[in-house]
């Protein structure tokens, strides 16, 4: 049986020292600030966190992109020539084109490569819950299976990954055409913060609102404890938009009202940032149903 990679795309928002750990092979996708394009590289060694969320505050002309076929192939056939094949888990076909020219590239090589195997799983995740998504099939992986038997597990997987956000600013939101103008200028007058959360689809959905920061936040740990499995035995992931400081006491606040084994904390990254803006906080776990 031949030995196979984990491969991903950097909107899973992974810190680096787990992409090294779960030994990743990291696709980036791209950030344009005021007309100068980025790679979204997890290190920030292009474009770092902070320096990102300081041009958008500053409201700074963003736009995102995919990968490329060509950056897919570079990367596939470097794994490739070492003899091992892959499991590409990509960002969400709702939200993104990247899994979409993951499986173009994967068919091409697959072709060419007549005993290589690319199995290309859509995670229907973003930011760090595809990250989780990530850690829950590193970990099936490294149990000795095939990459079949990993990939099924993956499928069996993903939309048990529970993905609870909201946001500050509702005009990012609106520039992204998630919400309406007349939302987010009526949401921004009454301080009003949206409850969304990652659908069996892999789309953002609105389900919500909440009067007040304080109170959407309470709103995810809400939803947490309504679907989480065992969560005192659970690793939990939590991005924010800049405010690590509030999402430490946040963390506390679940640990407290709810427990977990392990929580990892990170940026939401410049291409998932670009839509959600500064303030963002997000909250993955593993659950009952999304």
């Amino acid at each position: 049986m031949r030995d196979f990679v984990l491969a991903t795309d950097s909107s899973c928002d992974l810190p680096q020292e787990l992409v090294d750990k779960f030994e990743l092979s990291v696709v980036e996708l791209v950030v344009s600030v005021n007309g100068k394009d980025y790679k979204n590289y997890l290190d920030g060694r292009e474009i770092g966190f902070k320096e990102f969320y300081d041009y958008s505050r500053a409201k700074a002309e963003i736009k995102t992109s995919c990968p490329s076929p060509d950056a897919f192939r570079e990367a596939f056939e470097d794994i490739l020539k070492d003899g091992k094949d892959i499991l590409y888990l990509g960002f969400s076909s709702a939200l993104s084109a990247t899994t979409q020219n993951a499986k173009i590239v994967a068919e091409e090589l697959c072709e060419k490569h007549s005993d290589a195997k690319i199995i290309v799983v859509d995670s229907l995740a973003a930011s760090m819950g595809q990250g989780l998504f990530i850690k829950y099939v590193f970990d099936e992986k490294q149990k000795g299976g095939s990459i079949e038997e990993v990939a099924q597990y993956a499928e069996e997987t993903k939309l048990h990954i529970c993905h609870w956000f909201t946001v500050t600013d509702l005009m990012h939101l609106k520039r992204g055409g998630r919400i309406s103008a007349t939302t987010a200028i009526a949401g921004t007058a009454l301080n009003v913060k949206p409850v969304m959360h990652m659908d069996d689809e892999g789309r953002l959905i609105n389900v919500g609102k909440a009067r007040g920061r304080k109170a959407s936040l309470h709103a995810l740990l809400e939803h947490m404890k309504e679907t989480a499995i065992n969560p005192k035995e659970q690793t939990i992931y939590i991005s924010h938009g800049d405010c690590e400081d509030e999402v430490k006491e946040f963390a506390k606040l679940i640990k407290k009202e709810v427990g977990f084994k392990e929580v990892k904390i990170n940026y939401v990254g410049p291409v998932i940032g670009g839509h959600t803006g500064p303030g963002v906080v997000a909250l993955f776990f593993y659950g009952t149903h999304r």
